[in-house]
């Protein structure tokens, strides 16, 4: 439809949207301007970790924005030890780098892999393997890593040093990591975007191996899994498989953007002054927020909380798939980072849940995203359940509905 100078908007049309804007959020809840409510089950993304307006999140964020917003890192800046701290104590890593995004934190993990390498010695081992149907970032090094074609079309040569696998051909993988320039393997634990396909531990435990023979270095993506969305602070927990570096972020910011990539003392030795850097990164007004998602996060019990209410979620919607499967193929995921496999086309079925006031995220492989805040209730999950039924009833043929 052509548009008049008055309907035009100024921004850059690479965004699909759907013809929502909201005005406000409280927890899982979302309302757009004109005061209709709608349960908000993508999270932005996988990002808003405890939902709308938290209180703690607040008021975390207008202390600090009393005080203090940006020095750059010329200078110390006292909440970044301290989540480093923080991070370092509850995961593998010993070293943390500050960013403003997933993207941002994926470049970093890459350089210190390829500088590890460099340091020790061997300038020649740049390349990393990476697997098909991931999703690590839109920068220029980031969409190389991912590999997807939709991504790389238009934008000229792919950058250099990627070389993608068919995922879960592992006899393709240990071919491929004995070759004399290769420096890292990079994977998610489970592919947000490719369409919640999780990697199974045992997988894990074979890599963590792999690179432990040929000397390379093991770096997982957690952006969409860290940070109690599966249900562990991290999602590499549930193999016991830890890399030498990740990256990560969405949830580890609350809503504020902020990303950080981890690593150990031996990966990280390549970094030293000068050989990377960040303006934003890093900066009061993130660190003053991503301390209060910890203090949520870390608190006794709070993970449990959500490894049980993802149970009972997944439960719910197993019996969802078993009543109209002409509509939902499977459930899939871990904790309360859930995909159903559609038997329709997933945007069919995002488009009837909005229609019944739930907001969900489209992902790869015809699947529809959950990402419901890690705070929702348990009597929170039985109204969507009863909204997302609605849904698929209205996907759903008569036959089969009949049948049911």
């Amino acid at each position: 439809m052509n548009q008049t100078p008055q309907d035009k908007s100024p921004l850059y049309e690479t965004y699909a949207r759907a013809p929502l804007a909201f005005e406000r959020g409280e927890g899982v809840w979302l309302e757009t301007r004109d005061g209709r409510r709608f349960m908000d089950l993508a999270g932005g993304i996988a990002v808003n970790l405890l939902g709308h307006a938290h209180p703690h999140l607040v008021s975390a964020l207008t202390d600090q924005a009393q005080k203090l917003w940006h020095t750059s890192n010329l200078y110390e800046i006292p909440g970044q030890r301290r989540l480093a701290e923080r991070l370092a104590a509850n995961t593998f890593a010993d070293r943390a780098f500050f960013t403003n995004s997933g993207a941002e934190a994926l470049e970093c993990a890459i350089k210190t892999a390829r500088r590890y390498h460099h340091v020790s010695g061997h300038p020649e081992r740049y390349r990393i393997i990476t697997f098909e149907g991931a999703f690590h970032g839109r920068t220029l090094a980031t969409i190389a890593a991912g590999g997807q074609a939709k991504y790389l079309e238009g934008f000229g040569p792919k950058v250099e040093g990627f070389d993608q696998l068919a995922f879960g051909d592992h006899e393709a993988l240990r071919e491929a990591a004995a070759g004399p320039e290769v420096a890292a393997i990079l994977i998610e634990p489970i592919q947000g975007e490719g369409g919640i396909r999780s990697v199974p531990p045992q997988c894990l435990v074979g890599l963590r191996e792999l690179c432990d023979e040929h000397g390379l270095l093991l770096i997982y993506d957690e952006v969409q899994t860290g940070v109690g969305r599966t249900g562990r602070f991290y999602s590499y927990e549930h193999s016991g498989a830890a890399p030498d570096i990740m990256a990560s972020a969405k949830g580890i910011g609350g809503g504020f953007p902020m990303g950080v990539c981890l690593a150990t003392d031996e990966a990280a030795k390549g970094m030293t002054p000068g050989t990377h850097g960040t303006t934003y990164g890093g900066n009061p007004l993130a660190m003053a927020v991503s301390n209060a998602v910890l203090d949520v996060v870390l608190e006794d019990g709070f993970l449990k909380e959500v490894r049980r209410k993802a149970l009972f979620f997944k439960q719910s919607l197993a019996s969802l798939a078993d009543r109209y499967p002409d509509v939902v193929e499977t459930i899939r995921g871990e904790g309360l980072l859930i995909g159903l496999k559609m038997q329709v086309p997933n945007y069919e079925m995002i488009g009837a849940l909005r229609a019944e006031g739930v907001v969900a995220a489209p992902a790869g492989d015809n699947v529809v995203r959950l990402l419901p805040p890690l705070i929702i209730t348990e009597d929170e999950i039985r109204a969507a359940m009863e909204r997302i039924e609605a849904a698929a009833a209205a996907l759903s043929t008569p036959a089969q509905r009949a049948s049911a």
